[in-house]
């Protein structure tokens, strides 16, 4: 595709708004400054690093993903967001201890004229979080209203032709949907009526679909999955996805099943557990935000391994999850898992992943992609569920009577064949070049 065509189809700038200024929103807008300023490279994104390959392989066609779609440019990100905590980004940044001072000393200035708006927030949905930037309101109507009315003047300050959100705030208490969330009318009644059901998280979803902007859910909370703001997201056009990032352990988790799979190696148990000192940490602490958590990393390996199709190799597999808030790690969390597999007539193995990641370094790329690649499904007519977004979530988001994919290398495949077809070109099948004389 030529740049004048990338050119007109992504003209203006994107506000790109978090919920949530924390480590992983202001590690993501340190990093796309840092890069846009050539200091860096946007190491982990498939949008600015990942090629794509179009038609045979013979054809040598393979662009860069975001010279084949009109993405929007890394220049024409503007930034807005909201927050407990009133430090702009650099503050919030220095205290999040993510990223070096050399890293951040280059781009102080930038960031610190990013500051966040004042959060819809109550503390009985995060117990371990608070803050004084916080809105006052008599129902969750008004705290709708004023999110929408903050899209909007955001916009308007930053010039910004067109908006995406994507959730980077804290781990919220455990929920199943209830009567509000049935229904558009059930949950604007809820608003009204204070209904302790309806969460913050789900108030930005709320006001974000409302106003025409893509959503993404980056926490494991009953945010946007639920009918009512599924009907909603569909009535109005609004591509949604989520939710939970997929980094650290569990990202390890869907690419080490997939090659058990494979080879038909069994799995008798898989013990996992983590250590971790942020934000997000303290927040896991509460045992009614760790059950968002633990709920959609545990469900990873049945949907993979199909236990019920491979019973011997799988029926009994013992999987248990833990996370520990260890305040001296800070950022830099600790995946440590222990596997045992079986093998041939059944003899005994053991595998241990000891993966000392960055949280909010694998997070960050995340932010970025899915804000762009949800700008690109807007502006192509897309609404609704986004599944082939998959790649990037824990517990993605799908179709009512749809079985999540939580294979990466199915959901990279997807995801893929969905960009070629956005863009025009054929799905790729990997079968052989001559596969007519397969026919």
């Amino acid at each position: 595709m030529s740049t004048t065509s990338k050119a007109a189809n992504s003209d203006g700038k994107l506000l790109v708004l978090t919920p949530g200024m924390g480590a992983v929103a202001t590690t993501f807008i340190a990093g796309v400054e840092s890069v846009r300023k050539g200091l860096s490279k946007p190491i982990g994104s498939l949008t600015q690093m990942q090629t794509i390959r179009l038609g045979a392989r013979s054809e040598n066609r393979s662009p860069l993903i975001k010279d084949f779609l009109p993405l929007a440019d890394l220049d024409d990100i503007v930034f807005g967001g909201w927050d407990v905590k009133p430090d702009n980004v650099y503050d919030a940044c220095v205290h999040a201890q993510v990223l070096k001072s050399q890293d951040l000393d280059p781009i102080a200035d930038f960031l610190k004229t990013i500051k966040p708006m004042s959060a819809a927030f109550e503390q009985k949905y995060v117990k371990k979080l608070d803050g004084p930037n916080v809105k006052k309101f008599e129902t969750k109507k008004d705290l709708a209203d004023q999110l929408r009315e903050d899209i909007r003047k955001k916009k308007e300050e930053t010039g910004a032709t067109r908006a995406v959100m994507v959730w980077c705030g804290s781990t919220e208490v455990y929920q199943s949907p209830s009567e509000c969330h049935m229904s558009i009318e059930a949950f604007e009644k809820g608003l009204e009526n204070n209904d302790e059901s309806i969460a913050p998280s789900q108030l930005y979803a709320y006001a974000a679909i409302k106003e025409g902007v893509p959503y993404a859910n980056g926490a494991p909370n009953l945010s946007a999955d639920f009918p009512a703001l599924i009907q909603l997201a569909e009535k109005n056009g609004v591509p949604i996805a989520g939710k939970d990032f997929k980094t650290g352990q569990t990202l390890m988790k869907t690419i080490l099943a997939p090659g058990f799979k494979t080879r038909m190696l069994g799995i008798r148990g898989w013990f996992s557990t983590n250590i971790l000192g942020n934000r997000d940490g303290e927040v896991l602490d509460d045992p009614d935000s760790f059950k968002s958590k633990e709920v959609t990393k545990a469900g990873v390996l049945d949907t993979i391994l199909q236990p019920d199709s491979y019973k011997d190799l799988y029926k009994d597999l013992y999987h248990k999850v833990r996370i520990n808030y260890y305040p001296p790690r800070g950022d830099e969390k600790e995946g440590w898992d222990n596997i045992d597999i079986f093998g041939w007539l059944g003899y005994p193995m053991q595998i241990k992943v000891d993966f000392l990641c960055r949280d909010s370094i694998l997070a960050a790329p995340i932010v970025l992609d899915l804000a762009l690649f949800l700008d690109l499904a807007s502006r192509q007519g897309k609404s609704g569920i986004q599944e082939w977004l998959s790649f990037y979530f824990k517990s993605p988001q799908v179709e009512d009577g749809h079985v999540q994919e939580h294979d990466i290398f199915i959901q990279h495949f997807r995801l893929k064949n969905t960009l070629r077809v956005m863009g025009g070109e054929e799905p790729v099948t990997h079968l052989s070049e001559n596969y007519d004389s397969y026919k």
